[in-house]
């Protein structure tokens, strides 16, 4: 399955290893699944982790290149403006550009959504179980 994860599950990763997001990200790394990631979603993943989280530029940039290498990077199309919260749209045209089948998030008024253009919006919980 080809999937993105919204930053919520990179940043669940990267700060509480050992949970569920760090499963999602196994899934990866064991090429189970296939990430689409673009830059705009690295770049909110690393805005957050140095301002909520403190994290220093050296391990910033050792996020960076591993969010790169673990997924196949695209670049989105055109800016939409369908979900309102902007990063989520940027979520949202990264899934377009990769043909993704589904975003994986806990953001709920994404998962309110329940699917654009083909495309699901599911948890974290529900992307775990599927096989």
């Amino acid at each position: 399955m080809r999937v993105v994860f919204d930053s919520n599950i990179f940043i669940s990763a990267l700060v509480f290893p050992g949970r569920q997001a760090e499963k999602a990200i196994l899934r990866i790394i064991d090429h189970r699944d296939q990430l689409v990631i673009s830059r705009p979603i690295i770049n909110e993943v690393l805005a957050v982790l140095a301002r909520k989280f403190g994290r220093e530029r050296e391990e910033l940039s050792r996020v960076a290149v591993l969010l790169a290498e673990i997924g196949e990077m695209v670049r989105p199309g055109p800016r939409l403006h369908v979900l309102n919260d902007e990063a989520d749209n940027r979520v949202l045209e990264c899934a377009l550009a990769g043909v993704a089948s589904a975003i994986v998030t806990g953001d709920r008024a994404m998962l309110e959504v329940g699917r654009y253009q083909g495309i699901r919006f599911i948890s974290l919980r529900s992307y775990l179980e599927v096989e």
